[in-house]
């Protein structure tokens, strides 16, 4: 299984969530997708996680799942079992990527430099997270691997911003960008779910 950039190009924005609570789960994925976000990635920093990617997977059927946080074999097969949509992780490794290919779970790895994308090209893949985006180069740095690898596909995350989000969307090379932005620890344990919508609206009201 490999995720593609036509996959990944509708998603636009995906938020990076943590989640304390299973009952906030789905409201703010539905707080989210009242402000245009399609898809969400939730992580797997949290002992609530799985519970909550389940709440979310079985109420919001419209919004495109995505797991994140996956360091080890064991997680691939823990979302294989709920049917995640897709599945990101900090980094890449063989293991990681064979692992998802057997258990028919498409993974989105993280890399920082050109040896790990052309790794991952080995393997089968063409669409890879950079992280963390700011601290290994951010635009620079995408610009550069674009000369010499032009068919990988990235989706930054780590370090961006509300400001600076659509400088990345605007390079060839990128085709989402991921960020925590648009769910703040702050309205969450508040549950402002209309404040989460309304920074959901006025990023997307940023790409048109």
């Amino acid at each position: 299984m490999s995720i593609t950039k036509e996959f990944l190009a509708p998603i636009g924005v995906m938020p990076v969530i943590v989640l304390d609570a299973v009952e906030d789960a789905v409201p703010v994925a539905k707080a989210l997708q009242k402000g245009g976000i399609t898809s969400v990635e939730i992580t797997l920093r949290t002992p609530v996680a799985l519970d909550c990617i389940k709440a979310v997977k079985d109420a919001c059927p419209d919004i495109i799942v995505g797991v994140g946080t996956i360091v080890t074999q064991q997680n691939i097969e823990q979302v294989a079992a709920i049917g995640v949509d897709f599945a990101v992780s900090p980094g890449m490794t063989e293991g990681l990527v064979k692992k998802s290919q057997d258990c028919g779970v498409n993974l989105l790895p993280g890399v920082a430099t050109c040896s790990e994308v052309i790794q991952g090209m080995e393997l089968g893949l063409s669409c890879f997270k950079l992280f963390p985006a700011t601290a290994v180069g951010g635009l620079p740095l995408l610009k550069s691997i674009n000369g010499p690898l032009p068919q990988a596909t990235f989706c930054p995350t780590g370090g961006l911003t509300i400001d600076d989000f659509t400088d990345f969307l605007a390079l060839p090379n990128v085709a989402c960008v991921g960020g925590s932005w648009l769910v703040p620890k702050g309205l969450v344990a508040a549950k402002d779910w209309q404040g989460i919508t309304d920074i959901a609206a006025k990023t997307m009201a940023k790409i048109g």
